[in-house]
């Protein structure tokens, strides 16, 4: 009988602990929110945290998308000049990776580098009880650490979705040319010719959300870590599949409110 009621009790346990998770980060949010609302933003701690969220993803956000932009145009590149539309190649490619290939890829870099990052700096803070230190001091601990990493990543990946576009775009010319024979000048005004400003608008605008998700889930993560070292590597795990899971949810509601249903404001 107990082993026939173990199954539910550990469903149950899971929910419990879902909703708890759920609602710790949710109420950090705002937290956040509210302090960043109040103006209690911290300038240094923040140009820290955008440097590091920011500049240094930038190398391997923009090795992903150039590889990224080659493998849709050595998809594209062979079938469409067969059809003699080899005009379209460039602005398949550039519409592509501005609706959503740069925007979701880059956000799933950050999370692995600095998600990780965060949810496990974090973590060591709260398992050597510094986090309890700075409440102890008067400091809160949502302005002092998760406000600046929170505004990072809202303004830094904009800025870092934009240079992916651009590596997507140059490493699908590449590919074009070499592998397909098209010429630069062609696959470029197909780009001008197929590619709107709204697209690229768009795109960015969806990863204020992802940055947001990426560091309120990193923060929020790192802020519940117990049991040592070992909580330290279970808060970093938890919190980088948790947030790429949530990038790809709100990516399909996003894309779905944006793309999917043509609305009158996007014609």
């Amino acid at each position: 009988m107990a082993e026939a009621s173990r199954p539910s009790t550990v469903a149950l346990r899971s929910l419990q602990e879902f909703l708890e998770w759920t609602g710790d980060l949710s109420l950090l949010l705002f937290r956040t929110l509210r302090d960043l609302l109040r103006g209690r933003i911290l300038p240094r701690e923040t140009l820290q945290q955008m440097s590091l969220l920011g500049v240094n993803s930038l190398p391997i956000s923009l090795m992903i998308m150039s590889f990224s932009g080659m493998v849709l145009a050595l998809h594209t590149a062979n079938q469409l000049k067969r059809l003699g539309m080899e005009t379209w190649i460039g602005g398949l490619v550039a519409v592509a990776s501005a609706r959503e290939a740069a925007p979701v890829l880059t956000s799933i870099a950050v999370a692995a580098r600095a998600g990780s990052a965060i949810a496990a700096e974090l973590g060591s803070m709260t398992v050597t009880e510094q986090v309890d230190a700075l409440r102890s001091l008067g400091v809160s601990p949502v302005r002092y650490l998760v406000v600046p990493r929170f505004i990072a990543a809202v303004l830094m990946l904009p800025l870092l979705t934009l240079f992916a576009n651009i590596a997507a775009v140059l490493g699908g010319m590449m590919v074009s040319f070499y592998g397909a024979g098209v010429q630069p000048e062609i696959y470029l005004n197909s780009v001008r010719g197929m590619l709107q400003p709204r697209d690229l608008v768009l795109g960015m605008l969806k990863t204020l959300v992802f940055g947001g998700i990426i560091a309120v889930v990193g923060c929020g993560q790192g802020l519940r870590t117990t049991g040592g070292a070992a909580g330290v590597g279970r808060s970093t795990t938890r919190a980088v599949v948790a947030s790429i899971v949530l990038v790809y949810i709100a990516d399909y509601f996003l894309a779905e409110w944006m793309f999917g249903t043509s609305p009158v404001w996007y014609r």
